[in-house]
């Protein structure tokens, strides 16, 4: 199995500290990618999911190909349409040249879902992975740039990537004005092999395509977190003021004015305190709704069976003691406040691990039956979830 703790290694400290968002970043055999997502399970996604355009799309020359020249339409008999993928003529597009994309595949294949946890427990942000495939070294999109940072997973043969870097320093989806198209020879040229990982900042022009036949990789689109955005929280935050909460002085005199926004000011600085950004990431992440699933059967509590697995919906819970000597749980918007023994039975869950109850018990000390009403709760609200595997 590729090493998960090997990608996060590689992502610690020294890369956020130095290179996130500054600088783009390779590295070289990090491990067979191929167990997080291979060609047969991406057949087995195309063929099973009822994928349509725009999720599941053909590029080419930096057009997007037409669904109708590779799917068809099916009418069902309560009249609903839905594109069914025709393989015979998508082999003939890909043959072509064009790119197959297919968006948002960590909501369709188990593994990929794993390395997204993991991406998104470090990046502290949502995490979005496509999947990118080629057979011919005909580029599907041109020199272009993303509105957020990616990692890039190159799973079989070769790509390569030219990249120009940035024309407008962190440009954003919604922004004052676009940025320029490069001149002049790309800054790097780099060639990602399969088990390569490439980290690239948002607003960086970048060309790519395959150089050796076929080519599969993952991009992992990282959730944009800005000062726009803490603004945006503050702006919430302050709805507590009478002063923000005051009709503007529209009809005043320059004095009315002047004097609403010097207390307007004086309220806005103080709420940028030093901790407002540990505020905001704390306030974010406890909110995380993380990704979602149902724990069926079991709709009237967690039955005490020993083999039951259980992790938290979210990546980015937060568990912290309290001055009363008690651990207190924040995660997908609420909040629990537990007794110190069942710290064990948190701690591996906000870690992001997988755990069975009778382990968890263990652990703690507890019973079997006093993990699964902890569990309960948590399934209740969807913080948490349980399977047999």
């Amino acid at each position: 199995m590729t090493s998960f703790s090997k990608v996060v290694e590689c992502l610690g400290g020294e890369f956020l500290a130095e290179a996130f968002g500054r600088q783009h970043r390779v590295w070289t055999n990090v491990g067979d990618f191929s167990d997080v997502l291979s060609w047969a399970d991406l057949n087995d996604i195309v063929a099973r999911g009822r994928l349509e355009s725009p999720r599941l799309r053909l590029h080419r020359d930096g057009e997007l190909v037409h669904w109708q020249t590779y799917a068809s339409p099916v009418t069902t008999r309560r009249s609903t349409v839905w594109q069914r993928i025709q393989p015979s003529r998508l082999h003939e597009q890909l043959h072509d040249g064009a790119s197959l994309v297919l968006d948002a595949v960590d909501e369709l294949h188990a593994p990929v879902e794993t390395l997204t946890r993991d991406l998104e427990r470090v990046f502290r942000a949502h995490v979005q992975v496509n999947v990118y495939a080629s057979w011919t070294a005909q580029e599907g999109f041109g020199t272009h740039w993303d509105d957020h940072d990616v990692v890039v997973f190159q799973v079989e043969g070769a790509k390569r990537w030219r990249i120009y870097g940035p024309t407008r320093v962190n440009p954003l989806y919604r922004d004052m004005e676009a940025p320029e198209a490069p001149t002049g020879e790309p800054l790097a040229e780099v060639t990602l092999r399969a088990g390569d990982m490439l980290y690239l900042p948002r607003g960086w022009w970048h060309a790519v395509a395959a150089t050796e036949g076929r080519s599969l990789h993952l991009t992992c689109g990282l959730q944009t977190t800005t000062g726009a955005d803490l603004l945006a929280w503050l702006a919430d935050r302050l709805r507590g003021s009478e002063t923000v909460r005051a009709h503007l002085p529209m009809f005043g005199d320059d004095r009315d004015q002047a004097a609403y926004l010097a207390t307007l000011r004086e309220e806005v600085t103080e709420a940028l305190d030093d901790d407002a950004i540990r505020e905001f990431l704390g306030l974010r992440d406890a909110t995380d709704p993380g990704r979602l699933m149902t724990s069926l059967p079991f709709l009237d509590g967690i039955p005490a069976e020993d083999d039951l697995i259980v992790r938290l919906a979210s990546s980015r819970a937060l568990l912290e003691a309290n001055d009363e000597g008690q651990v207190v749980l924040r995660a997908g918007g609420e909040m629990w406040t537990f007794a110190a023994a069942a710290a064990p039975v948190l701690q591996p869950l906000v870690a992001g691990h997988s755990a069975s109850l009778g382990d968890l018990a263990g652990e703690a000390g507890l019973t079997t039956k006093q993990v699964a009403a902890v569990v309960t709760e948590l399934v209740a609200v969807d913080v948490a979830l349980v399977s047999h595997r």
